[in-house]
């Protein structure tokens, strides 16, 4: 029995790692789901919105081309093992993430994996989704900065630059 509570423990922490996610469980680019109801998990409303870390701002300018390319770099090294941007992987679909969910949530679901699977919803519901936690690369502030701006970048390529 307890050899089974560790392997849900286990598969729960995985599942909460992989973020950025593909529309599960709220907490997307438009609010912060449960916090009318008190805070879900204990959790207060800025938490629910933008994820459980260090990073509570994020000031996005024009895209820096020069930081979107660094970004790539450490995605291919680091994310992509588990991530593609335009196809269900180990875990979701990254080309479309920050229509899902706000800057601050991606960097804090890289920088601080564990936690957030551990505290919040929708990172739980991911695991429970993609039953693969994300694990902890050890990316600065400075790198996961840089993977946002490359997700913002491809995410710019998907979507067209055009109104």
């Amino acid at each position: 029995m307890n050899m089974r509570r560790g392997l849900v423990g286990v598969l729960l922490a995985v599942v909460a790692a992989c973020g950025g996610g593909d529309g599960a469980a709220g907490g997307g680019a438009g609010g912060a789901a449960g916090a009318a109801d008190g805070g879900e998990g204990g959790l207060t409303a800025q938490q629910l919105e933008l994820g459980v870390g260090p990073v509570t701002t994020v000031e996005l300018g024009d895209l820096d081309a020069t930081l979107a390319s660094e970004g790539e770099r450490v995605f291919a090294l680091k994310c992509s093992a588990c991530h593609k941007l335009n196809e269900r992987y180990v875990g979701p679909a990254l080309d479309h993430v920050l229509t899902r969910r706000r800057p601050e949530y991606v960097m804090n679901m890289v920088l601080n994996p564990a936690e957030m699977l551990e505290k919040h919803p929708t990172a739980k519901a991911l695991l429970g989704q993609f039953m693969t936690p994300m694990p902890d690369q050890q990316l600065t502030e400075a790198q996961a900065r840089a993977v946002l701006e490359y997700l913002r970048s491809a995410q710019t390529d998907t979507l067209g630059t055009g109104e």
